[in-house]
């Protein structure tokens, strides 16, 4: 038995995107749509101005006829509840009944028109054996659409087949139109798609045809990275696509602006709920998006940005030395940036430890937009280790008469060290010696641009 209040009509639009980039390269060159259709005993009862089987059977119908006529088009037809009468129940009532081929609308309207209701309504079922009616095939879309007079019948779950199918890397993007539902029936779809009302069936064909002509019209969009002023000035960054739903790549672009100094104009699938990760550093999430179909979108995202520039006074002694950049009040990592070499972030405040000897620390460095922070470093001096022997041995540097620890050192008798300026204390002990008191301590002084020979 069917538990439903009123009659619904789900439309539920599948697309099997092979090519992750597919979305973006507009390449293309087939698509294939295949109709579900529900003939289960329901579909005997009356709506609006006569029986639903008859009502759906001739929009379809006209549907079909109408996408006779273009190109590089396939449909084909899996129809459930119609092979067993109800009761007893037959979950597994489904069956494609014209497969995909050329030339084949003939088929679809004859099998339509001698179609009689009589089963259950497996939707998970028939779902899940619809991911098998697509014959493997390069550059085509997928589409499945399924139209349905009730819920699911049996113990099958739509939501939990849409989530394995998007598993899969399959995108899925459902339609719901409905027809004077209540909000509890409204709700049980919720997990599968775009809920719309029909109120009668001249809306319900409307509607249908709106979502077919989405099927194949991609929508132009436009990504907009707004700056501190919220003008789209900014670009040159990674764009990911992402399905928001499966957390699949879809595509990656660089954002570009035109010959007009305008973003870049795409084209995006309206059936798709698109995540796009913008890469700036830290960075810029955009999730909620909405694609209107046959409009053009622009979609907008705050990313002012400025520039970071560490270098030292004078040389290039840190020229292959790393700095970190951290969010001000976080631990995390952001971005190991190299000396001399300037780097986009938000504009912000950050903290930076140079990864030199010693570490420099450098808090609060704030980042403007479009403008270049540099952070200059002090000319680093050499200091040549001269041990009479190997060992073992730890480098200090004092500040404030407060003896801080910088590094080890390797255990070699001759061995040369980058340091910043400063005073500094070196510890050694010989590896042949037997006794704590017989380390050897040395202070000396590093200067700019000097070397410094530190012997025992």
């Amino acid at each position: 038995m069917k538990y439903f209040i009123r009659t619904i009509l789900f439309i539920l639009l599948l697309s099997l995107a092979k090519d992750t980039n597919a979305q973006y390269k507009k390449d293309i060159k087939t698509t294939r749509i295949l109709f579900i259709f529900d003939a289960s005993n329901s579909m005997n009862g009356k709506w609006d101005s006569g029986k639903k089987i008859d009502i759906a059977r001739k929009i379809l119908i006209k549907l079909v006829d109408s996408l006779d006529k273009l190109e590089n088009t396939q449909l084909a037809l899996r129809v459930y509840g119609h092979q067993y009468a109800f009761p007893p129940q037959v979950c597994t009532d489904s069956k494609l009944e014209v497969p995909f081929a050329n030339e084949n609308i003939s088929k679809i309207k004859e099998t339509l028109n001698n179609i009689i209701p009589k089963g259950t309504t497996p939707i998970a079922y028939s779902l899940e054996q619809s991911a098998n009616d697509f014959p493997p095939r390069k550059n085509v879309r997928n589409v499945i659409v399924l139209i349905t007079d009730g819920i699911e019948a049996c113990d099958g779950d739509p939501c939990a087949i849409a989530l394995a199918l998007q598993s899969k890397n399959i995108t899925l993007k459902p339609y719901i139109i409905g027809i004077g539902l209540d909000v509890e029936i409204k709700k049980a779809f919720e997990c599968v798609g775009k809920f719309y009302d029909a109120q009668n069936e001249e809306e319900f064909e409307d509607m249908l045809e709106v979502v077919v002509k989405q099927t194949f019209n991609k929508t132009s969009a436009q990504i907009n990275l707004l700056d501190i002023t919220k003008k789209p000035t900014e670009t040159n960054v990674n764009l990911s696509f992402y399905d928001k739903n499966s957390e699949k790549v879809l595509f990656n672009a660089i954002h570009t602006m035109n010959e007009n100094n305008e973003p870049d104009i795409i084209y995006l699938d309206p059936k798709i709920d698109y995540k796009i990760v913008v890469h700036t550093i830290p960075k810029t999430i955009i999730d909620n998006i909405t694609i209107i179909p046959n409009k053009h979108n622009i979609i907008s995202a705050p990313a002012p940005q400025g520039y970071l520039l560490v270098k030292q006074e004078k040389g290039n002694k840190y020229d292959e030395t790393k700095l970190i950049v951290r969010q001000v009040g976080k631990k995390e990592t952001l971005y190991a940036q190299e000396f001399g070499k300037s780097e986009k972030y938000l504009v912000g405040t950050y903290d930076i430890e140079l990864l030199t000897l010693p570490r420099i620390y450098k808090n609060n460095i704030k980042i403007t937009q479009s403008k270049t922070t540099t952070i200059k470093i002090l000319q680093p001096g050499l200091v040549n280790f001269n041990m009479p022997a190997k060992g073992f041995g730890s480098l200090y540097v004092i500040r404030n008469t407060k003896q801080v620890w910088v590094c080890n050192l390797n255990g070699v008798t001759r061995e040369v060290y980058t340091l910043q300026p400063g005073n500094y204390r070196v510890v050694w002990r010989t590896t042949s010696a037997k006794k704590m008191d017989l380390s050897k301590i040395k202070d000396f002084k590093v200067v700019s641009g000097r070397s410094v020979v530190v012997k025992f």
